[in-house]
């Protein structure tokens, strides 16, 4: 991975990744119903590669106490922006997730990895970014990790096609995505970014190294993703109906590769016994 790459990348493109979620809905709207099951007005959060800021301006209008801190001066830049617009005030700090040692940041209630897992390309870092996060959190604290699937590009051709597909089956890249699948490994190399697309199956025994009682792993789109175009054109009531039946759905593993993303949540195990 190239931190400058990484850099230009989201100084680019801020606003695209400001509105990927009015875009994406079902993400945000998945994922909030897990974190709202833990997150109370009044709690501390710490948003490590939150890019502008949805979550964190989020939780800020819920009452909670956030720090924000991204790679990017452009995700920077634009979550001041947004949080002027959205009337909340929260600490924001331009740093690399794997330098947050450096930072007097203090220990928070909840903390949120959930971008630089898919763009530390080295097990090593990506080993490293959960610890510090972890070191960051409260006795009892949660994480939330975030992780993009190796299904989620054919998910992509799928939803986008015709003609997705037929083009990338021509790139080296995504046939390396395609073995990763097949063979249930992950995929490191060439996306929008260099990134790491990891396989569902590898998600659980990758978190059980880390002092972390497992409390979810969910796909944040739910079933949804694959026909979010159809739906987003449903009627209202049917819209929402899907969504509650969705809900239903989220932590059964089986269903993980319906959506892009997966999030693990985890409680901090206290050690000092």
């Amino acid at each position: 991975m190239s931190v400058e790459e990484i850099k230009k990348y989201y100084d680019e493109n801020s606003i695209k990744e400001w509105e990927r979620l009015d875009r994406h809905p079902f993400e945000f709207i998945f994922t909030t119903h897990i974190m709202d099951k833990y997150i109370k007005s009044g709690n501390s959060i710490l948003d490590i590669g939150g890019g502008p800021g949805r979550y964190s301006i989020n939780y800020s209008q819920k009452g909670c106490d956030v720090t924000l801190i991204d790679l990017s001066n452009g995700n920077i830049e634009l979550a001041k922006e947004k949080a002027k617009e959205y009337k909340v005030n929260f600490r924001m700090y331009v740093a690399n997730c794997l330098d947050i040692d450096t930072i007097e940041l203090g220990r928070y209630d909840h903390v949120f990895l959930m971008g630089p897992l898919y763009h530390l390309t080295k097990k090593e870092d990506q080993i490293r970014a959960v610890k510090l996060a972890i070191e960051k959190l409260k006795p009892n604290g949660i994480l939330y990790c975030s992780f993009i699937l190796d299904f989620a590009g054919i998910i992509y051709d799928l939803k986008n096609g015709p003609g997705y597909l037929i083009e990338d089956l021509g790139n080296q890249s995504t046939k390396g995505l395609i073995d990763s699948i097949v063979t249930s490994t992950e995929y490191t190399g060439p996306a929008f970014t260099t990134a790491c697309f990891m396989n569902q199956r590898q998600i659980e025994p990758f978190m059980q190294q880390f002092n972390l009682e497992k409390l979810h792993l969910f796909g944040q789109e739910g079933i949804l993703s694959l026909n979010e175009n159809q739906i987003k054109l449903f009627p209202q009531d049917e819209y929402e109906l899907w969504i509650e039946t969705a809900k239903k759905f989220l932590d059964i593993p089986e269903f993980l590769a319906f959506s892009e993303h997966a999030m693990y949540v985890g409680r901090k195990v206290n050690l000092n016994i």
